[in-house]
This record gives structure tokens, sequence and C-alpha cells, in this order.
């Protein structure tokens, strides 16, 4: 195991609060507008399951996103994702304000984005990960980057190791498997 992938297990390891930016994150990037003008998208079964498991395990979750939408407040709700900061143009200010919310230190944050508006906040958390379509300065930063890509199953990817980092993997997923087999 190479010494960066050691480190980043050691960060995904300590992680408290993972944030997610949304297009490009949790969606493919890909916008699709109405004729009304409302905004559609597209996100990824995996990638929800994954932020429910994250919760699960006693990590909290957050959006923080450029954007403003309904459809992104609907699938919070969904996820159970309590903290949830949109048509935010700086992304510190919001980042601020949820340190203050929960408590948790910079350090013990983890922050998944895909493109340079996300790059302040990830530099400052302890934990940052990138799709493997994000942007090369902002997968030149991170300590994780996917083999897949946003929207496909990026989160998952990430969820999983903070995970089996802090040790939830196996037992959460020996319960999946014995929920299943009692059905």
């Amino acid at each position: 195991m190479a010494a960066s992938e050691l480190d980043a297990k050691a960060r995904a390891a300590r992680v408290r609060l993972m944030i997610f930016d949304v297009d490009g994150v949790l969606t493919d990037g890909g916008l699709l507008f109405t004729g009304a003008g409302d905004t559609m998208k597209d996100f990824n079964s995996l990638d929800g399951h994954g932020a429910k498991l994250l919760r699960e395990a006693g990590i909290d979750t957050a959006i923080i996103t450029g954007r403003k939408s309904e459809i992104v407040a609907v699938r919070a709700r969904e996820l159970r994702i309590t903290h949830l900061y949109q048509g935010v143009e700086d992304k510190r200010v919001a980042f601020k304000q949820l340190l203050a919310e929960t408590g948790v230190t910079a350090e013990q944050c983890g922050y998944m984005g895909d493109d340079w508006p996300d790059l302040a906040v990830m530099l400052q958390c302890g934990f940052g990960a990138a799709p493997a379509n994000a942007h090369t300065e902002v997968l030149a930063r991170a300590h994780w980057v996917t083999e897949r890509t946003g929207g496909h199953g990026a989160v998952r990817e990430v969820t999983d190791l903070i995970l089996r980092a802090q040790g939830h993997y196996d037992a959460m997923l020996a319960q999946a498997c014995a929920a299943e087999a009692q059905q």
C-alpha cells in the first residue's frame, strides 16, 4: 500500500462530518432545464445509500452547493442530510457556519468536490476527496481520488472508504446480509 493511500485512510478514519458538493459529485454535473425553467438532476442510488450508511455509523453529513434547487432539498431530506447550504457563492462562509453549528473541527471534516469553487473548503478539511472526472487542479489537491465519476458511484467509493477506515464496514455489511437472509 502506497504512503499516500495510507495517509488518505488515516485521514478518513478521523472524519466526523462529511460534506458534499452536488453538481459533479452527487450528480454527473449535467444540468437539465424544463420549459418552465425548473432544473432536473440525476442522482445515483449507490451514492445515496452510502450517505445513509455514514449517518447510521454516526458520521454527520452536509451539502454545500452553489446552485439552489428544490430537488436538492428533497434529496437531502430523503437521505437525512441535516445540514444543507444552497445558493452559496463563497463556500467558506457556509463551512465556517457549519463548523459552529456542529462543533467539529476542520480536521474532523471530509469534503468531496470537483471544481475550483470547492478548493477553499476542501483544503481546510482533514480529508479531501474528488471524483475521477474532477478538474485537474482539484484532483492534484485531493487526498483521495475515486475510480468512478461524479454521479456514478464516486460518493459511494468515498463513503465505503470512510466506513472501512473507521472499522464500521464489515459489521454493517454482515448486518445487511443477515437482514437479507431473514427475509
